[in-house]
């Protein structure tokens, strides 16, 4: 089977070789006959019913510095490939909506990898709200008394911004610190959208795992460990990545959620979980599939490339 696959994507040229999922999906895709193909989101178009945008012919190899070539740029009606991999990053803002709904056009004749519709509706934050039972007490709200009452009943809490990611405007407000009115203040001016708050995991100190899930099947997970003095694990701001295996707990979170990720069209999904609790489901653009693969854990690329091929 050789298939057209576009990828949208951020700048290829910034791209971290060896860390980076998209990456490693455009390698197992060319190391299986299908022909590649870029585009930025940017440059998505709707014109007299068709979605188009000036896709370039791609190809990829695993040298720093060196690690792609792209050919002349033709637009072309999006519905004539035969799969999409939607993975620009967040944030998840009206640019990023606003590409699901002409993605959604083609969808599932061209197949959206994740299916657009349903990462519109599964914002991380939000989205994991719907599996409540299985998350550590949280409160979604802008009022500020609520916020407060939050922490005199917590003590110890952890506020994030709805729609952030890569651990940005995430704090921690411990037992006593006074700085809690000055950051609702801040979040008012800057974010302008309401707050997560949740109690903090004091199990966060041993890691933070990234779990991946692919069509609903568990497909590996890696721990990440805040560096000294920080509360937040993302390896973007310096968390350190090792290997793990997945607790009975792990397993049956992934068992509770698998099913209805399986059923919304999210084939690549990346939850995180601290100690015994499940804290987000990354639908968007998941990392950490080149991790687990070099930690030994299955490669995600390849699963991925797996279940993609078996809907087409």
């Amino acid at each position: 089977m050789s298939l057209t696959v576009a990828i949208q994507m951020d700048p290829i040229e910034t791209v971290k070789i060896a860390a980076d999922s998209t990456f490693a999906l455009a390698l197992e895709a060319q190391a299986r006959g299908h022909k590649l193909f870029y585009y930025g989101p940017r440059q998505l178009a709707f014109r007299d019913g068709v979605v188009s945008a000036p896709i370039r012919p791609l190809s990829v190899r695993p040298t720093a510095g060196d690690h792609f070539t792209l050919g002349e740029a033709v637009r072309t009606d999006l519905s004539t490939l035969d799969v999409i991999l939607m993975r620009q990053d967040p944030p998840f803002d009206m640019g990023y909506i606003t590409a699901t709904h002409l993605l959604e056009r083609l969808h599932p004749k061209t197949l959206v990898v994740n299916d657009p519709k349903e990462v519109r509706n599964a914002p991380e934050k939000l989205f994991v709200t719907h599996f409540q039972e299985l998350m550590p007490p949280t409160l979604i709200t802008e009022d500020a008394g609520e916020i407060k009452a939050f922490r005199a009943e917590h003590k110890d809490i952890i506020l994030k911004p709805l729609f952030g990611n890569g651990g940005a405007g995430v704090f921690r407000v411990q037992p006593g610190d006074e700085n809690l009115a000055s950051l609702l203040e801040m979040f008012t001016n800057f974010y302008r959208e309401p707050i997560m708050v949740q109690r903090y995991l004091p199990a966060v100190r041993q890691g933070d795992k990234r779990i991946i899930l692919v069509d609903g099947d568990y497909a590996g997970s890696l721990n990440r460990v805040p560096a000294e003095g920080e509360a937040r694990s993302n390896m973007h701001v310096g968390g350190r990545p090792e290997a793990i295996e997945p607790t009975k707990r792990d397993l049956e979170i992934c068992a509770a959620i698998g099913p209805e990720l399986k059923a919304r069209g999210l084939i690549f999904t990346g939850i995180d979980v601290i100690g015994d609790y499940l804290t987000e489901i990354n639908v968007t653009s998941p990392t950490g599939i080149q991790e687990i693969k070099r930690f030994g854990g299955p490669d995600g690329a390849a699963l991925i490339w797996d279940a993609i091929e078996k809907k087409r």
